[in-house]
């Protein structure tokens, strides 16, 4: 393994980010809602029906989730324009989630509703504690345990050919953990390999839970984790990644927190890019996501492999000083993260 202790100057960063606006990033995966109760526990009441504490909401707050949590923070980077390629239920969730969307630069034509799905919920109820910290209490997950009505999975895989026209790169989210439960399902991964063979210059960036291993072309990125669950294992994690790269013939990324990410660009050598270090309290929460942005939307304005993992470990290390939120960067931020991190 080479480490990579080279960082790039502060002109090539500037020039890297100010192509960003320019972009038209396409997304494939399962959309969800973000909504959090804040309850305010001076006025709770004792329900009449139950007796049990019934807790007051003095405030929704409503934010995409999952594939939306990647487009925040291409949003937040400057990317001009993202298409979702999704599926949601029509129901009110579906209405607050495309709601939610109105302030992002999203065209929700490929944003699909089904009369029988869920719209995928995550509900999280937040009060206030003695001292004003907060706690969150028990989430309340809403979606379809399963899989795709075919009519729909069929459409899906029509919208992402539409994606291979239209946008200048495609990032594949797949969060489900159970098999062909979400989006991303065997049908949908069979027409990206054959839109894969038939487009070859185009950038497709698969992030997967549960299922890398099950994707054979694109720019394949996950944790130690999921890059372990992909191969034998008696395989140190270096020769993991190099196997993938040999099927999928494009680099391979490796995320590793605070340690940085490793990135597999040959058959034979895995490149160590350092995280920036950050000293405080820290909030891991879409660091991974934070990355994808970071990386994919470098790789498309002509950043190289090494390139693009400086910056999304730059976009990392600004997103997770941000406690309790799925934080974002801005261009401006990361410039003064790099100035204060390189003198």
């Amino acid at each position: 393994m080479t480490h990579s202790s080279t960082l790039m100057t502060l002109k090539r960063l500037e020039e890297i980010l100010g192509c960003f606006s320019g972009l038209t990033i396409g997304l494939v995966g399962d959309l969800f809602l973000d909504r959090y109760l804040e309850v305010d526990t001076k006025l709770s009441e004792t329900s009449i029906e139950t007796g049990l504490e019934a807790y007051q909401v003095s405030r929704v707050n409503n934010q995409p989730g999952a594939l939306g949590t990647v487009m925040n923070n291409l949003a937040a980077l400057g990317i001009g324009r993202m298409l979702p390629v999704t599926v949601i239920g029509e129901d009110g969730h579906g209405y607050d989630l495309l709601k939610s969307l109105q302030h992002l630069p999203v065209d929700t034509r490929y944003v699909t509703k089904s009369p029988v799905r869920l719209t995928p919920t995550y509900t999280k109820p937040i009060r206030e504690m003695v001292g004003g910290n907060l706690e969150e209490l028990n989430r309340f997950d809403v979606r379809t345990r399963a899989s795709l009505d075919p009519t729909v999975s069929h459409l899906v895989s029509s919208h992402l050919e539409r994606l291979f026209q239209e946008t200048d790169g495609i990032i594949v989210l797949d969060q489900i953990n159970e098999t062909n439960l979400g989006v991303i399902n065997e049908g949908v991964r069979n027409t990206l390999g054959q839109l894969c063979k038939m487009h070859p210059e185009k950038l497709v960036f698969v992030d997967s839970r549960k299922h890398l291993h099950e994707f054979s072309c694109g720019v394949l990125k996950g944790n130690e984790v999921e890059l372990r669950a992909t191969g034998n294992e008696k395989w140190c994690l270096e020769d993991g990644m190099q196997r993938i790269h040999e099927i999928t013939g494009r680099p391979v990324y490796c995320t590793r927190g605070e340690d940085g990410i490793l990135v597999s660009t040959s058959h034979s050598e895995t490149v160590h890019v350092p995280g920036f270090g950050v000293a405080g309290p820290v909030d891991i929460v879409g660091a991974g996501d934070s990355a994808t942005s970071g990386i994919v939307a470098s790789l498309l304005v002509g950043a190289d492999a090494i390139e693009a993992a400086i910056v999304g470990n730059l976009v990392a290390s600004v997103t997770v000083q941000k406690i309790g939120i799925t934080g974002t960067a801005t261009p401006d931020e990361l410039v003064a993260r790099y100035q204060e991190v390189i003198p």
